[in-house]
């Protein structure tokens, strides 16, 4: 690396994982505190954020802002520290495909292939092979924080909620292993519990109103700017070939309610999402059947990067290639009957993963349930993260039942509990002073630039 050149550990870490994977005790970073702690918070998340950073984007300094502003956006925006806490971690623990970045929020509402709202997991940017605890210690300490600032609930009832999330994770994975029906069970409006059900019926949203409200201009021709979207209307024929190579790459079958897949307009999508809060975005409106604007749809094209997890799970024989290859993967493997737009695609030399942006897509409101409806949802939550990790062996790369080794590594179900809630607390509460001292840094302006390593 040249005088001047953007620091990385990725190499140093990747050693640390395969060491401690290995058998090692060497110490990881949460073994340190104090100023010593705050550099490492600050080093990683600089790292993290070069490429943001180094453009001095509008949306980078927003996202500073917004992690600097909120414990819980904090935690979902700063995978990378919260993994390299746990490099090479359980390496004896049965790998799946875990979702990579498990809290509240990536649980909702999406459009399924056959244009039914259900009720899963949604978010797929960090999803890695690694060992099913990574997916359990993130969720029961994203509900934790969750509930502390979108429910206000306090230490106890924290540790109650992340409780039943990790109990609703073993009940769901105890039921696959008994009667095996993962590859065909979807929660719809006919068989959701109460605490999703509302939520999927307000999904049901007519098309043409939404695309109105939301997105349309005033002659339903083309996107409305705002000050989320930016209409580009002059690359409409680039984003044509972009779609038509989309489909002819993934050899998917365009479903009717597309029509000719015919390029209406582009746009680029300005400040969404907290994690990916400055990457590259569009939205392409895509003409429907009708070709009178009621009808249209959404394809969403999002950059996609490297997951945080690469380079510090344990060593494993499984892994997909690429990034958006990835996601891509992943969706499909996590998903039941999913939406047929997810997908990828190479352009302006970079990976981008596409969805369709639905009027189905919803998310509970976790500022509005009460401390048993928070109960409730965790517990439903951990039944669906075990459903996407059944699948495991089924579509994924894992040939073996994963169901009942799972269930053995748990072990006795109590001592389990005891474990990864322990682990839980001790890291929220570790978040929380990571949290503080980025609060200090960014005051100072410590993410204004990169570090650099100038020998």
């Amino acid at each position: 690396m040249g005088d001047r050149d953007g620091a990385s550990r990725l190499d140093a870490f990747r050693r640390l994982a395969e060491a401690r994977a290995g058998g090692d005790m060497v110490p990881l970073p949460r073994n340190i505190d104090g100023h010593d702690r705050r550099i490492h918070v600050r080093q990683t998340i600089r790292e993290d954020h070069q490429s943001r950073i180094a453009s001095a984007s509008d949306d980078a300094k927003e996202k500073f802002d917004k992690l600097s502003g909120s414990l819980f956006s904090f935690f979902r925006g700063t995978a990378l520290l919260f993994y390299r806490d746990m490099a090479g971690e359980d390496a004896w623990m049965p790998t799946v495909l875990c979702l990579g970045d498990v809290h509240p929020e990536n649980f909702g509402v999406m459009p399924s292939a056959d244009n039914v709202p259900f009720f899963g997991v949604n978010d797929f940017d960090e999803a890695y092979y690694a060992p099913f605890t990574w997916d359990l210690k993130r969720g029961a300490v994203g509900f934790i924080l969750g509930a502390e600032e979108e429910g206000g609930k306090g230490r106890k009832k924290q540790r109650r909620i992340a409780e039943m999330f990790i109990k609703g994770y073993v009940e769901g994975m105890s039921r696959f292993a008994r009667d095996g029906d993962e590859t065909h069970h979807q929660l719809r409006i006919d068989n959701a519990p109460k605490i999703v059900k509302t939520l999927l019926e307000d999904s049901l949203n007519a098309r043409a109103e939404w695309l109105k409200e939301d997105y349309h201009d005033e002659y339903g021709r083309g996107f409305r700017a705002s000050k989320k979207l930016v209409p580009e209307s002059t690359r409409v024929e680039e984003f044509q070939e972009v779609l038509n190579r989309f489909v002819e790459e993934s050899g998917m079958t365009v479903p009717p309610r597309a029509g000719e897949m015919k390029v209406k307009d582009v746009a680029a999508r300005i400040g969404q999402g907290t994690a990916s809060l400055g990457l590259t975005r569009y939205y392409v409106l895509v003409e429907g059947p009708t070709k009178d604007g009621s009808d249209d749809v959404i394809i969403e094209l999002k950059q996609a990067r490297r997951s945080a997890l690469d380079g510090l799970v344990p060593p494993t024989d499984f892994g997909i290639q690429g990034t958006g290859e990835r996601i891509t993967e992943a969706a499909r493997v996590q998903l039941v009957n999913g939406d047929v737009f997810f997908g990828h695609v190479e352009h302006e030399d970079m990976s981008f993963m596409t969805r369709e942006r639905s009027p189905y897509k919803n998310e509970i409101d976790l500022d509005e349930l009460s401390t048993k409806a928070w109960r409730k949802y965790a517990r439903l939550c951990g039944q669906t993260l075990a459903h996407a990790h059944a699948l495991s062996d089924d579509a994924g790369e894992r040939d073996v039942d994963i169901e009942p080794l799972i269930l053995d590594a748990i072990g006795p179900p109590k001592l389990f509990l005891e474990d990864m809630l322990a682990f839980a607390m001790d890291a929220a509460d570790r978040v929380r002073r990571d949290h503080a001292h980025f609060r200090a840094d960014h005051a100072l302006g410590a993410f204004a630039s990169v570090d650099r390593v100038f020998r």
